[in-house]
């Protein structure tokens, strides 16, 4: 056996010290999970390109160019105005008011009134659980000389969310929205019914969201249809635990595959118990223009289909270079000052309110140019890195999608990043902090259901509880035909006329 030589011993000392810088980055990152913060906010190590972004491509910098400025710096001194603040808020002029006049004691004889002082306090009563009574008088017709009996005459009950159930549609509203908006498990509401004395048990209060979800599917499937539709599909996926009955002491992981189309502000969440290719198929069967998504390698069949335009998300991009600042700080600072000047200029575009058009154009002008020299770079620096590094594959990752994350500069339309769908999952992240598994599969495809349409209320900026309440109220009668008018952006432009 050959004695072992320097070579050997340094090859073997590079290889271990790849897998130490590895295994120190994964716990870095467990830590960072557990206890530390989520953003990515980048600062620049110059101060002077914090505040002198120049969005220009004569702005493109390179890695190693510093040259010497000499500022002449004027103080001018000035008299400071002195800040008036603006006082409280005004409480919502909506909210029910209710008046105590305070009178002082011993108003001598003569006094008169010259004005008053008023003070408004918030203050809150604990919801109401009531009884909703439905009175239907009786009538009798006169009797016929022919016939021995009369005719007895009654108004119709109105349709009802559940026929012969004790629920009305504010209180199923409010179940709904409690634990799937507001991420209150149903065992906690219960014990908040309880004390209002309205014991119910959990088959009632399951079966009650059972049957709304029953009541709300055509809607669903008008959203699904919708955003299908639409032109431009954000993609993702989450995980949720779900109970299984072939599984003892354990529970599935499941996954809410989420379509997210920004632009209408609508979302989708579809349930699959897995994460293979297959899952999104039946979803993306029929549609057609743009599908962005990170990265994940089930999407890219999607590339090769004919109608089909496969974007991906520069915030992934982003990220593996951030992460990376420890092992290669020159190189990742400088890819991340890169991409800080594309988001710097998505928020310009944003601020100036600028169209799709002129977002286009403008991207086309100071966008291109940055994102094709910094392909170049990458390209370059790759060749000097180690492959299994952190850095080399931050480049790795960038420099096979390059041409996918730059598609967002040909269509005002697209986002840089996949950020709109990522931000539609966050509410579940939350819940299953709080209610922690769903019952069943079928439980699942609920959830997916009710956390598609509140959702789209949120997006739209509608009260989910105001719509979900009047959708219960009229969808029983509504023509399936116009089903659509009843989605949360519709009802917010109007086209459905609220329940008094």
């Amino acid at each position: 056996m050959e004695a072992a030589t320097t070579a050997d011993y340094k090859a073997m000392y590079e290889e271990l010290k790849l897998k130490y810088d590895a295994l120190f980055f994964e716990v870095g990152q467990l830590k960072k999970m557990i206890f530390g913060s989520k953003h990515e906010r980048f600062v620049p190590a110059s101060p002077e390109s914090q505040l002198t972004l120049d969005l220009a491509v004569d702005a493109i910098a390179t890695a190693a160019q510093t040259e010497e400025v000499t500022v002449t710096k004027t103080v001018t001194k000035t008299a400071s105005k002195p800040i008036i603040h603006p006082g409280r808020s005004p409480l919502p002029a909506h909210l029910r008011r209710e008046a105590t006049t305070l009178e002082p004691d011993n108003i001598p004889e003569g006094s008169r009134k010259i004005g008053e002082e008023i003070t408004e306090e918030l203050e809150y009563e604990p919801g109401e659980l009531f009884v909703k009574k439905y009175i239907r008088p009786k009538y009798a017709t006169p009797q016929p000389a022919q016939s021995l009996k009369s005719e007895i005459i009654i108004a119709p009950m109105p349709q009802r969310p559940i026929e012969k159930g004790i629920a009305g549609p504010g209180l199923l509203a409010q179940i709904v929205i409690d634990k799937y908006a507001d991420h209150l498990p149903l065992y906690r509401q219960q014990q908040r019914f309880a004390r209002s004395g309205v014991v119910l048990s959990d088959t009632t209060i399951s079966g009650w969201i059972t049957a709304v979800c029953h009541l709300l599917t055509p809607l669903y499937n008008a959203l699904k249809l919708e955003i299908l539709n639409s032109g431009y599909i954000h993609a993702d996926e989450t995980t949720i635990k779900v109970l299984d009955s072939s599984k003892k002491g354990t529970t599935h992981r499941g996954y809410f595959w989420v379509y997210n189309n920004s632009p209408g502000r609508l979302v989708l969440f579809d349930y699959q118990d897995g994460r293979s290719a297959g899952a999104p198929k039946e979803m993306l069967e029929t549609f057609k223009g743009y599908l962005q998504t990170d990265g994940y390698t089930v999407y890219e069949d999607y590339d090769n289909r004919e109608g089909i335009t496969l974007l991906h998300c520069m915030a992934h991009a982003r990220r593996k270079f951030f992460d990376a600042q420890k092992n290669d700080a020159e190189r990742s600072c400088y890819a991340l000052e890169q991409i800080q000047q594309l988001y710097a200029l998505e928020r310009d575009c944003k601020d100036k309110e600028l169209t799709d058009e002129q977002k286009q154009a403008v991207r086309q002008q100071q966008a291109v140019p940055v994102l094709e020299h910094l392909g170049k770079w990458m390209k370059e620096q790759y060749t000097q890195v180690l492959p299994k590094s952190l850095i080399g594959q931050a480049l790795a990752y960038s420099i096979s999608r390059w041409d996918k994350l730059s598609i967002y500069t040909t269509n005002g339309m697209l986002c840089i990043d996949n950020n709109p769908v990522e931000n539609s999952i966050r509410p579940v992240a939350i819940g299953r902090k709080n209610y922690l598994f769903a019952g069943s599969h079928e439980g699942a495809k609920r959830s997916a259901m009710l956390y598609s349409l509140l959702g789209t209320c949120k997006m739209n900026g509608v009260n989910p509880f105001t719509w979900l309440k009047d959708i219960l109220t009229i969808l029983p009668s509504y023509p399936i035909n116009k089903i659509k008018d009843l989605l949360p952006h519709n009802y917010a432009q109007g086209k459905v006329k609220p329940q008094q």
